[in-house]
């Protein structure tokens, strides 16, 4: 991930991003909702069908477009009712900016022991989205840490990504393995502890007593689209570029490009069923 190395200025210092910055808002959009039962039971459909899973924030419609429009609305509303001339830039994780940071400074929530912002009601099932501007704010209090002694996402990490609390390898993360390693290879040592995930890891956050009782998103944008929660294995090996095209459109499982997606889906289906080939 060497674009991490990139745009120092930025991450640090948001006046660099905005000239004359003096405030960064920071937004929560949950997307929590209910796993289909095949998600939490079986990686096998009635079909006999070998299926993969997607980590939950990928199921729907591109986040990054559907915060957008809500920053850029937010941004059209402020403007109604300040009469102050500001300058403002709607953001999300694609423009470098050290959103945890900010979240954690502007109240949203604490940056837990498995590097996730965590809300002690939202849980972690939220995406953030930031507006930078040059309007002076009052700022709100940082949030507290409330993970205390609990160690449950760092121990149930089936790759052991975690070599401390509140640090994470990403060459060991699963959503690291899955979407951002680029080549035809994952090291063998990770095939079998990435079970049936094809697109990101939901593990850490599933075993996270703040996320029991998460409420679940109001967003009709996050429901479940093409290819789903589960798409079969036999299709992400199957699917043309047109097909992956064409299925993905407006997805943000669009970040692995299609051999990525059948590499691990032959991961996968190695682990589902260690006999077919």
């Amino acid at each position: 991930m060497g674009y991490l190395h990139q745009h120092v200025a930025e991450r640090c210092d948001a006046s660099v991003l905005v000239p004359g910055a003096r405030t960064v808002i920071v937004v929560a959009l949950n997307y929590h909702q209910p796993a289909p039962d095949i998600v939490a039971e079986s990686p096998v459909d009635t079909d006999n069908a070998a299926r993969g899973r997607v980590a939950m924030y990928a199921w729907g419609d591109d986040y990054h477009r559907v915060i957008k429009r809500k920053l850029f609305a937010m941004v059209d509303a402020m403007r109604e009712v300040i009469d102050e001339p500001f300058e403002a830039k709607a953001c999300v994780d694609t423009v470098p900016l050290l959103e945890r940071e900010y979240a954690m400074r502007a109240g949203i929530g604490w940056i837990g022991k498995n590097t996730l912002v965590l809300d002690a009601k939202l849980g972690s099932y939220f995406f953030l989205g930031e507006i930078v501007t040059t309007l002076a704010l009052p700022f709100d209090a940082p949030a507290a840490d409330h993970c205390g002694r609990c160690t449950r996402c760092l121990d149930a990490c089936p790759t052991d990504a975690f070599p401390a609390p509140y640090e994470l390898d990403a060459s060991r993360c699963i959503s690291y393995l899955t979407i951002e390693h680029r080549g035809e290879d994952i090291p063998e040592e990770f095939h079998a502890d990435m079970r049936d995930w094809v697109f990101g890891c939901d593990v850490c956050q599933q075993v996270c007593p703040h996320n029991r009782a998460a409420p679940t998103t109001r967003e009709p944008r996050f429901a479940p689209r093409t290819p789903g929660p589960t798409p079969k294995l036999d299709d992400l090996l199957t699917w043309s570029d047109a097909d992956y095209a064409e299925a993905l459109r407006g997805s943000a499982i669009k970040r692995a490009k299609p051999d990525m997606l059948r590499r691990n889906a032959r991961i996968a289906q190695a682990n589902i069923s260690p006999n077919a080939q």
